[in-house]
């Protein structure tokens, strides 16, 4: 042992390559060869799994690997192999195998040939695979991705939870728990669960400093992705998506506009999965798109930036998912899209979970939205989180955040906080996020009436201020556990003890909320096909003033709503694009065929004037050139509609949600084409009801949800108030 101890650096060269360790990796090493029980904390990139390959290379016997991922097991397997001239020095053992397959790890383990051995957790208990490893000689066992053994764990496994009482059916051998990621709790747990609670730890540091952390509003996100990638073209790069069909939609979307990007998900046929991975890898393609089963054990130095499309539900994710790029200590850029309306759908997807899972989800999240918001340096946040401190103002790559080197203005809302906090008590704590708003704003809605809020005192006291201003101190003192969100009554707020501190006048510091970050994009589902396409700072006022007016002028001269003409965010888009064809004006955001050709004329002809009185320079770079959209069921809603089948058949017919069928027949009214569904309409609505809806939509200067449901909300679903509105477009717009 001792002569093995002495010679590590001689083995590192022969096997490896390197001349020295890494960090803490030869001290690791060291004892785990004595015999001891070792718990590694290591950021990505750091070289964990050095920790236990090397060691099983030069001991007697084979090392048991678990692992979580198929994927995962394959990299490493391959790149242990590689080290030698024989193959068959590291095998797997999962599903993947046949019978003579698995014959031939069980011959080259006996034979004494194979020093790794990568295995699934539900592999271990296998009856037959238990009784081989007690005959053979296993040299220790290494848990990769330790934090799935916790359930606070970002990817918690249910069967790692059992390793424990496998690993002392098998031998008496030392055990290595490795992960990148896990907060002090989540250690405990791990530790707890393993029974090795007196292992010896060793943690690294988790300040990424080369890491450069962003996080921007989720406005116009497809665009500001194409143009972040265009900046770094030719760069490696990864994009996280949380569903998988938004990982195929958007990696076409990135192809139609000239990037090389591939998509990868757990839903593809494992060939393709694999040929995207090995393209990334070998840079035959340069971003990969792909939700979080991808990355795990992908050792590519030279990931130049980590997109999120979508936030993801907990920070451990969030870190790993980072740590993929610059591993080589080069550039890495961390850009984050954030919505509080994607946080939301991941609680409502959470109410559904048993009541341990949902707390430990909710507090994940709330971890996450405090991330997105805060106005703090991003890297002491993450730090701290795991356990760690950081110096602002002197730490290694201190300024590599957003809010470090563009720090947000700070506003002192103490009082504020107040008075939402006695709002909440006075009305016995009984109400959401949502209805308490209306209340504070003094806008009536089913709630509000049925509690008669309105013929309150405190009815509408904070209507000086927009709603977004009131969203964010509700947000930011759940955040700051001034409030809590009620997990029986999922998404009631509730005042914690440190709110009551407030209100009884104990509590001295400042509550204080970032001034001039508003992320709320005041967007009801309906309307998330209409995002504004405002390309950052880019938007020419002076042109979308005058194509307002110009609306207007063709609206009264056809007697129709302006908004039925072109929505705000065509007319904003036409300000970036300068579109002076009718051709240009049919690829701009919302405008389809029928549309461009009935009113596009006008517009192509006042703006070419435009751009020429004013010397404007076209450039083309920025117009976004979307999939033709194969989930689309346009033509068949068309024919559909005529042939007047239910609108619950048709969605049927194509497996759709209403929602998704909603969508899709708004895409298609707002681009221009009529749709009659005036058969579904006087079969299941009021009539008197829909003469009134009709007429408030001539009258209103807007079509937006919010303005309907605020009308029409006590009387009309979601639902109903898209079908009318569906209606009114068609009628009256196309």
């Amino acid at each position: 042992m001792s002569a093995k101890k002495a010679n590590l650096s001689g083995e590192l060269k022969k096997y490896f390559g390197f001349s020295t360790f890494k960090g803490q990796q030869e001290l690791i090493i060291q004892e785990l060869l004595e015999g001891k029980d070792i718990f590694v904390l290591m950021p990505t990139g750091g070289g964990k799994s050095l920790c236990y390959q090397l060691p099983a290379l030069i001991s007697e016997g084979t090392a048991i690997v678990v692992s979580p991922l198929i994927a995962l097991m394959k990299n490493q397997v391959d790149a242990v192999n590689g080290l030698s001239s024989e193959n068959g020095i590291a095998h797997v053992l999962n599903s993947s195998l046949n019978k003579t397959q698995t014959k031939q790890v069980f011959d080259d383990i006996k034979s004494g040939k194979t020093k790794l051995l990568y295995v699934a957790p539900e592999s271990l208990i296998k009856e037959d695979y238990l009784e081989f490893f007690r005959d053979v000689k296993i040299s220790f066992v290494a848990i990769d991705e330790a934090h799935c053994i916790s359930e606070w764990g970002h990817d918690f496994r249910p069967e790692y939870r059992n390793l424990k009482s496998i690993i002392d059916k098998i031998a008496d051998v030392p055990v290595i728990a490795l992960t990148a990621t896990a907060t002090p709790k989540v250690q405990d747990d791990i530790q707890k669960t393993l029974g090795m609670t007196d292992a010896l730890v060793f943690k690294e540091s988790f300040n990424r400093a080369n890491l450069y952390y962003e996080v921007r509003p989720k406005v116009n996100v497809d665009k500001e992705i194409v143009k972040f990638i265009n900046k770094h073209k030719g760069k490696s790069g990864i994009v996280y998506c949380l569903s998988r069909r938004k990982v195929e939609e958007f990696a076409q979307l990135l192809q139609v506009n000239g990037i090389n990007a591939l998509p990868y998900h757990a839903g593809l046929d494992q060939k393709v999965r694999v040929t995207n991975q090995d393209k990334f890898l070998m840079e035959e393609a340069d971003v990969i798109v792909a939700t979080i089963a991808f990355g795990m054990g992908i050792d590519k130095p030279d990931v130049r930036f980590v997109i999120h499309y979508d936030f993801p539900k907990s920070l451990e994710s969030y870190y790993q998912e980072t740590g993929r790029a610059g591993r080589d200590g080069g550039e890495g850029h961390c850009l984050a899209f954030y919505d509080p309306k994607d946080i939301e759908k991941l609680e409502k997807f959470l109410a559904q979970k048993p009541v341990s899972e949902r707390e430990i989800g909710l507090q994940l999240l709330n971890e996450v939205v405090g991330y997105a918001e805060t106005s703090m340096s991003r890297r002491q946040y993450i730090l701290y989180y795991f356990g760690e401190t950081f110096d602002p103002v002197n730490g290694e790559g201190a300024k590599m955040c957003d809010n470090a080197s563009n720090p947000p203005k700070l506003k002192d809302a103490s009082e504020d906080l107040k008075k939402v906090l006695k709002l909440i008590q006075e009305t016995s704590e009984k109400f959401k996020s949502k209805d308490l708003i209306s209340v504070i704003v003094g806008k009536e809605n089913a709630v509000t009436k049925s509690y008669k809020l309105e013929q309150t005192s405190f009815f509408g006291f904070g209507k000086h201020e927009k709603d977004n201003y009131w969203k964010t101190i509700l947000r930011q003192a759940t955040v700051q556990n001034f409030l809590q969100k009620d997990i029986e009554t999922y998404g009631v707020l509730k005042i914690s003890p440190k709110g009551r501190e407030v209100l009884d006048g104990k509590f001295k510091d400042s509550f204080l909320i970032a001034e001039d970050r508003e992320f709320d994009l005041s967007q009801t589902k309906a309307d998330s096909d209409q995002v504004q396409m405002q390309a950052s700072g880019s938007l020419d006022q002076n042109l979308f003033g005058q194509l307002k007016e110009l609306r207007k002028k063709v609206a009264k001269k056809c007697g129709i709503p302006p908004y039925t003409v072109f929505m705000d965010p065509s007319l904003e888009d036409m300000t970036v694009q300068y579109p002076i064809t009718v051709e240009e004006i049919t690829k701009i955001y919302g405008v389809g065929e029928g549309k461009a050709k009935k009113y596009g004329k006008e517009f192509a002809d006042f703006i070419s004037k435009y751009v020429e009185d004013n010397n404007i320079e076209r450039t083309q770079d920025m117009v976004l050139k979307n999939v033709a959209n194969k989930s689309s069921h346009k033509v068949f809603i068309i024919q559909s509609t005529d042939k007047k089948i239910d609108l619950e058949d048709i969605a049927r017919a194509k497996n759709l949600s209403m929602n998704d069928l909603l969508k899709e027949m708004e895409r298609i009214v707002y681009q221009g084409t009529k749709l009659n569904i005036d058969y579904y309409i006087e079969e299941n609505f009021d009539e008197d009801m829909v003469d009134e809806f009709m007429e408030f939509m001539t009258e209103s200067e807007s079509d937006s949800m919010k303005v309907l449901l605020d009308e029409f909300g006590d009387e009309l679903s979601d639902e109903e108030v898209r079908m009318l509105r569906i209606k009114f477009i068609s009628d009256v717009a196309n």
